[in-house]
C-alpha cells in the first residue's frame, strides 16, 4: 500500500512508523511503553487497509486513534493526539518564522536574497510570501527524486526556483526594431509605430517593462544604437519641417541632406539653407539628449513585477558608425555622465560597449572618439561595461562592415554576464533569444568529498585546505583527481536532466501566457497562435549549467587556488574544459543549446558555504569565509596585479560561453583616470576575454551632491549631511545601498582588494 503524505508526496507504507509514534505517545503516560501492544495495534491498522492500494496519512492516524481508544490504554490515545498536534505545529513553525521575518522587515538572507528587490514594501512582502511557499512545492512535485536530493544535499542549486511553476523563461535580447516599426498591444491599449525619437525611447522602456512581467530574469536590447538611429533622422526631418513652416520656404532637399555628424554648433556666420540645416541639427540633438535622459530615468523609476522592483535592463551599443547612430551613442553617454534626478549615478540600464577593432577601438576607427568618451563615463559612473567582439569566440563569419544590419551578427550580453550567441537550431545571433533556465554545481563540495574518499583509498591522512599540498603524494593526487572528475560527471548529469525536465515543463505553456514575449519578440514566435504551445520556439533558448567556487575547489585538491599556483591553474582549466565537453555531449543528446555558465551567485554564494561548513567544519581557504568565490574568479581577497588576474581568468571565458565576466577593482578616484579604464579593455583585448567591467567606489551626498571615492564616507565634508549614497557592484549590476545585501555578499564586499599595475605599459596593438 502507498501512503499519500500531507504535502502530496506518495511513499510506501511503513508499519514501523506507526509503532514508533505509538511508543513515543506511551512514553508520555504513567503506564510507560508496551512494545507488544504497540506492535499489535500497528498490525491491526495495517490489516484494516489491506484491501486498499492507497491511503492518506490522515486516514491512518485517525485509525490509530480509534484503535488506541478501543485498547486497554485509552490514556495513550490522548497522548497520541497531542503528539500529532505538536508534530503539525513543528512542521509549520519554519514557515511561520520565515513569514514573521518578512512581516517584520528583518534584514536576513531570505529578505535580502536579491539586492535590487525591496522586500520591505507591501509588494515586496507579497513576492517573498509567494516565493518562500512556492519553493517547497517545486521540491515536492516538480523536481525528480535525484534532483531534489542533490539540491537538499547542497550539490546543485536550481536558480529562480520560485518561478519554476510559472513556466517563465529567464531573459531576452529584445529585437526592438519590431516594436518600433509595428507597435504592440499590452493590455487594453495599443502603441502605434514610432515616428520620432521620443516615442522610440518610450517604446523601448515599455517593451522591457512589459516583458519583465512575463519572465523571471533580465531584459536587454542588443543593438540600442542601430535600433534608435532611424528615429534621429525622422526627428531631424521634423525639425526641418518646422523651419519650413516658420520661414514659409520649401526646404525638402534638406530632408535627406548628407550630415557628417550631429553636433550642436552656433549659428553665427551661417546663412540660408546652411543655417536652417544646422538649426535642425541643434534641435535634433536637444531632443535626442532629452529622450536618452528620459530612457535612463524611466529605467530607474518604472517598476515592474507588482511594483516591487525596476526592470533588470541592459543595453548594448557602440558599433553603429552612422551619424544618427553616433548621435544616439553620444547622448546616452552624456546623459549617463550627468546622472539622473539630482545627478545620481543611474543603476539601470546596465550599459555595455561593444568594442571592435576597425570600428571603435583603434585611433583610426570611426567611433574611436566615442570609445574614449565611454571610458571617461565609466570612470565616473561604472557604465558602460565592455564586451569584446574581437574575442575569437565572439566573432561571426557573416559580419560585414558594409551591412546596415550587421548587428544581427554581433554578440550581445546581459549586464549580469549571461551570453547567448550560438544556436544549433538557427542563425548564430543574440537577437530575439535568451536563457531558459540555469542550475549551478557546488564544486567545493565535490572536491571535499573526493578528498576524503581519496584519503580513505590511499591511506594518506591530512587536514584539507590551504597549505596541504606538502602532504599530497602522487598516488593521492591521482586518486583525488579521478574521484573528483567522476563526481563532476555525476552531478553535471543531474543538472542536465533537471534542466531538461524544466524545459519540458516550460514547453507545456501556451502562447497567450506570454502575450508580448511570444508575439514576435522571441525568435520564431510570430508564427504562433494564442493557444499554441510554445514548444516549437523554445529550442532557440539556452540551458545553463553553472559552477561556483573553483578557487576553493582547487584549494582542496591542490592546497592552493589558481591565482597562486600554476599547477592549480592547469587543473582548473582541465576541470572546466571537462565540464565544457560534458555540456557539448548534453547538447547532442537532448538536441538543445546547453552551455557552461560562470555563475553570478548572489544569495547562492553563502548558501552552499553554510551547508558545507555545517557538515565538514571550517577548512582553511575553503569554508572559513561566509561565501564561495564566484565561478572561476580569482578570490576577491587575493592581492595581485590586474594583468595577473587577467592572465588567470582569461582562458575560462572561451570555456564558459553561457556567460562570464572579468572585473578589476580600482583604487582611488577613477574619475581623474579614464586611462585606467582603457587599460582594462586593453587587457581584455590582449588576453582574448569576452566581457569585463571596472569596479570602484562612488559616495555621494544626497543633500548637496558632493562626490568622492571614499567607501567609508559618513559625513559630507561640504554641507555636513549624513545622507550618503554609496554605489557598489554586485554580481554584475549596481546597487545604491548595501543595506539590501545578504550577509555573504557583505562579507565578500568587506574582503575585496584593489588590483594594481594598470597603465604601466601600452598593450594596444599587441
Amino acid at each position: 500500500m502507498q501512503v499519500i503524505k500531507r504535502d502530496g508526496r506518495v511513499v510506501e507504507f511503513n508499519i514501523e512508523r506507526i509503532v514508533k509514534a505509538i511508543t513515543l505517545a506511551m512514553a508520555q503516560t504513567p503506564g510507560g511503553i508496551d512494545v507488544d501492544l504497540a506492535n499489535k495495534i500497528a498490525a491491526s491498522v495495517q490489516k484494516q487497509f489491506e484491501d486498499r492500494t492507497q491511503a492518506t496519512v490522515y486516514e491512518i492516524q485517525d485509525c490509530v486513534e480509534k484503535k488506541l481508544m478501543a485498547s486497554s490504554r485509552k490514556e495513550v490515545a490522548q497522548s497520541y493526539i497531542t503528539y500529532r498536534y505538536n508534530r503539525d505545529v513543528a512542521r509549520k513553525s519554519k514557515t511561520k518564522e520565515v513569514f514573521l521575518d518578512i512581516i517584520g522587515a528583518k534584514a536576513n538572507d531570505i529578505t535580502r536574497e536579491n539586492a535590487n528587490m525591496n522586500a520591505d514594501t507591501p509588494a515586496g512582502m507579497m513576492m517573498k510570501f509567494a516565493s518562500e511557499t512556492t519553493k517547497p512545492f517545486v521540491d515536492d512535485f516538480l523536481l525528480s527524486n535525484e534532483a531534489r536530493e542533490a539540491v537538499k544535499g547542497g550539490y546543485i542549486h536550481v536558480h529562480d526556483k520560485d518561478y519554476y511553476p510559472t513556466k517563465s523563461l529567464t531573459c531576452l535580447q529584445h529585437p526592438l526594431d519590431k516594436i518600433l516599426k509595428n507597435g504592440f498591444k499590452a493590455g487594453h491599449g495599443a502603441s502605434r509605430p514610432a515616428k520620432r525619437i521620443e516615442t522610440a525611447s518610450i517604446l523601448g522602456c515599455i517593451s522591457m517593462e512589459t516583458v519583465q512581467n512575463e519572465m523571471h530574469g533580465g531584459q536587454a536590447i542588443p543593438a540600442f544604437d542601430y535600433y534608435l538611429a532611424p528615429y534621429v533622422r525622422m526627428t531631424y526631418k521634423e525639425e526641418v519641417q518646422k523651419i519650413e513652416e516658420f520661414v514659409e520656404k520649401d526646404l525638402s532637399k534638406l530632408y535627406d541632406a548628407e550630415i557628417e555628424d550631429y553636433i550642436k554648433k552656433p549659428l553665427d556666420g551661417l546663412k540660408d539653407e546652411e543655417r536652417y540645416k544646422q538649426q535642425a541639427i541643434n534641435c535634433t540633438v536637444n531632443r535626442v539628449h532629452q529622450s536618452m535622459e528620459a530612457f535612463i530615468h524611466n529605467m530607474n523609476t518604472i517598476h515592474s513585477r507588482g511594483g516591487n522592483q525596476v526592470v533588470f535592463s541592459s543595453i548594448n551599443y557602440g558599433t553603429d558608425t552612422s551619424p544618427e547612430g553616433r548621435c544616439i551613442i553620444r547622448e546616452i553617454l552624456r546623459s549617463t555622465e550627468r546622472g539622473v534626478g539630482n545627478n545620481e549615478t543611474p543603476i539601470f540600464p546596465i550599459q555595455i560597449w561593444k568594442k571592435k577593432r576597425g570600428v571603435n577601438y583603434l585611433p583610426t576607427d570611426r567611433n574611436y572618439d566615442l570609445y574614449k568618451y565611454a571610458c571617461t563615463v565609466t570612470a565616473k559612473r561604472f557604465f558602460p561595461n565592455f564586451i569584446n567582439l574581437d574575442a575569437t569566440f565572439n566573432r561571426h563569419d557573416k559580419w560585414n562592415e558594409n551591412d546596415p544590419e550587421r548587428y544581427q551578427y554581433e554578440c550581445a550580453t546581459m549586464g549580469c554576464r549571461t551570453r547567448v550567441f550560438e544556436d544549433r537550431h538557427g542563425e548564430k545571433t543574440s537577437v530575439g533569444r535568451g536563457n531558459l533556465s540555469f542550475t549551478t554545481i557546488n564544486l567545493p563540495r565535490l572536491a571535499i568529498e573526493s578528498a576524503y574518499e581519496a584519503q580513505e583509498k590511499t591511506g594518506v591522512k591530512f587536514a584539507l585546505g590551504k597549505g596541504s599540498e606538502e602532504f599530497m603524494t602522487a598516488p593521492y593526487k591521482k586518486a583525488v583527481k579521478k574521484i573528483f572528475m567522476q563526481k563532476l560527471e555525476q552531478y553535471a548529469g543531474v543538472a542536465a536532466r533537471q534542466l531538461y525536465d524544466r524545459y519540458r515543463f516550460q514547453c507545456t505553456a501556451i502562447t497567450k501566457q506570454f502575450p508580448l514575449l511570444m508575439s514576435g519578440l522571441w525568435t520564431g514566435s510570430e508564427k504562433l497562435k494564442p493557444f499554441d504551445a510554445v514548444e516549437p520556439v523554445l529550442k532557440h533558448g539556452t540551458l545553463g549549467i553553472g559552477f561556483i567556487g573553483l578557487a576553493e575547489c582547487l584549494t582542496v585538491l591542490t592546497g592552493k587556488h589558481h591565482g597562486e599556483s600554476d599547477e592549480s591553474q592547469a587543473l582548473g582549466i582541465e576541470i572546466i574544459t571537462e565540464l565544457r565537453d560534458m555540456v557539448k555531449e548534453f547538447s547532442d543528446r537532448y538536441d538543445l543549446n546547453y552551455s557552461v555558465l560562470a555563475t553570478p551567485a548572489e544569495g547562492l554564494s553563502g548558501r552552499f558555504t553554510k551547508i558545507d561548513k555545517k557538515e565538514f567544519g571550517v577548512i582553511l581557504g575553503v569554508t572559513d569565509r561566509n561565501y564561495y568565490t564566484n565561478s572561476n574568479h580569482v578570490p576577491v581577497w587575493y592581492k595581485c596585479t590586474a594583468e595577473h588576474k587577467a592572465k588567470i581568468e582569461a582562458p575560462y571565458h572561451d570555456l564558459t560561453r553561457g556567460g562570464h565576466i572579468f572585473y578589476i577593482e580600482l583604487d582611488g578616484d577613477a574619475t581623474h583616470n579614464p586611462e585606467s579604464i582603457e587599460a582594462v579593455v586593453d587587457l581584455m583585448d590582449k588576453y582574448n576575454m569576452g566581457y569585463g567591467s571596472v569596479n570602484h567606489t562612488r559616495s555621494r551626498c544626497m543633500h548637496c551632491g558632493f562626490e568622492n571615492a571614499d567607501a567609508n564616507l559618513k559625513v559630507c565634508p561640504v554641507c555636513g549631511s549624513e545622507e550618503i549614497d554609496t554605489i557598489q557592484r554586485i554580481t554584475g549590476y549596481l546597487v545604491g545601498t548595501t543595506s539590501r545585501w545578504n550577509n555573504a555578499k557583505l562579507s565578500e564586499l568587506k574582503d575585496r582588494v584593489t588590483h594594481t599595475g594598470l597603465g604601466e605599459n601600452t598593450i594596444k596593438g599587441a
